[in-house]
């Protein structure tokens, strides 16, 4: 569950939604195409974190016998997943203020971040694995049926919707967008996040079905509420969005004043999952990196943590937005997804880390379609962001 909620957080909702409102359902096909991705990595992390009882910055410490590029490996991962989680966390809680802004109906810009902030810190200082996973479960349902409930209240065209889900469309004028959508549901941090949790959920290899189906479902959950948003902003009528208010207004005719509160729940979970999230990978790659004891409760993971967390709540309170910092975490995330891809890959075709468990030929064949395309967003966001 805690990956399903991670899947969605605030970016993916706003891409979906200026994804629904500006092409209707013509880019779900690059949602359906996402989620296979993410799925086909995940299931490979998986089965990495079960067989090895380890995550990956740990597999590569003890895998990769060349230390000056063990040290460049670990130097990316830490770069892109510590600073830039703390870099994005500002986003994350954002996500969860304006979803108490819908809620409520008043600004709280000055009390919200720090209220979103509260509550996160207390569930990642006081929640184990069984009491994040039951929040978690909950925030995951309420976001769930506040997009779904809207996109099906918006009454689809089914041919359309099916024509946008299974006929590719892609020209100059939505490449940007395609783009944006695949960036924002293949994220590395999922990659790091769920070997780690593997580990600690599972001690053996023959659960290995269980992870399997564990991954499917939060993989598919959330590529499932991403179609949903973009249904219901296509739904929406509305000609131009880009706040929670233009997207209430387009739907009230459905909802009338419920439309606003609606978004409000699901925006709200979206933020707040992500908001504990991003810290959690954060403090699980730092550990993992620097070879740290195990133990949530230990005094390193728990700094780690509260920098990332603390980062977002101080950002968003005094609107300071480092833009040098989040240009350097934008370039180290653009490097790191199809290094980390590469990487599971060659980890998982190893005998000696994986045994029987390695890659098949079709599971290979699929992995090496994946690496091609996560290989050129990497490139393309590298350039965007470079040249543009």
């Amino acid at each position: 569950m805690l990956i399903a909620a991670a899947f969605v957080g605030p970016g993916t909702v706003t891409t979906c939604i200026r994804a629904g409102v500006d092409w209707r359902y013509g880019l779900l096909w690059a949602l359906l195409l996402s989620v296979f991705a993410t799925w086909v990595l995940q299931e490979m992390a998986g089965r990495l974190g079960l067989t090895t009882g380890d995550g990956i910055p740990g597999v590569i410490r003890q895998s990769l016998p060349n230390r000056w590029l063990k040290a460049a490996m670990l130097g990316v991962i830490l770069s892109a997943i510590v600073v830039g989680n703390a870099a994005y966390e500002a986003g994350n809680i954002s996500g969860a203020v304006l979803g108490l802004q819908g809620l409520t109906g008043h600004d709280g810009q000055g009390l919200y971040p720090w209220l979103s902030g509260l509550l996160a810190f207390g569930l990642l200082w006081y929640g184990n694995s069984r009491l994040l996973e039951r929040v978690f479960t909950i925030l995951v349902l309420l976001m769930s049926l506040s997009f779904l409930v809207t996109a099906i209240l918006t009454r689809p065209d089914l041919t359309e919707l099916l024509s946008g889900l299974f006929l590719p469309r892609a020209d100059s004028g939505n490449l940007l967008t395609v783009v944006a959508l695949i960036g924002t549901t293949v994220v590395p941090y999922n990659l790091f996040l769920y070997t780690s949790l593997v580990s600690e959920k599972w001690k053996s290899t023959r659960e290995m079905g269980t992870m399997r189906r564990d991954i499917l479902l939060s993989v598919a959950a959330g590529g499932l509420v991403s179609m949903a948003i973009v249904v219901t902003a296509a739904g929406s009528g509305a000609p131009g969005v880009q706040t929670l208010e233009d997207l209430s207004r387009g739907l009230e005719p459905l909802y009338g004043a419920t439309a606003r509160f609606g978004l409000g729940i699901g925006l709200f979970a979206a933020g707040i999952t992500s908001a504990i999230t991003a810290p959690l990978a954060a403090a699980y790659v730092a550990r993992q990196c620097f070879g740290w004891p195990e133990g949530r409760k230990q005094a390193r993971f728990r700094a780690v943590w509260i920098f990332v967390l603390l980062s977002g709540i101080l950002a968003l309170s005094w609107d300071f937005r480092p833009l040098e910092v989040i240009f350097f975490a934008q370039v180290a995330n653009g490097i790191l997804l199809p290094v980390i891809a590469i990487f599971l890959w060659w980890a998982v075709n190893r005998v000696v880390l994986m045994g029987d468990l390695r890659n098949n030929l079709l599971q290979n064949a699929a992995a090496l379609a994946i690496l091609v395309l996560v290989t050129g967003l990497g490139i393309w966001s590298i350039l965007k962001i470079i040249l543009f």
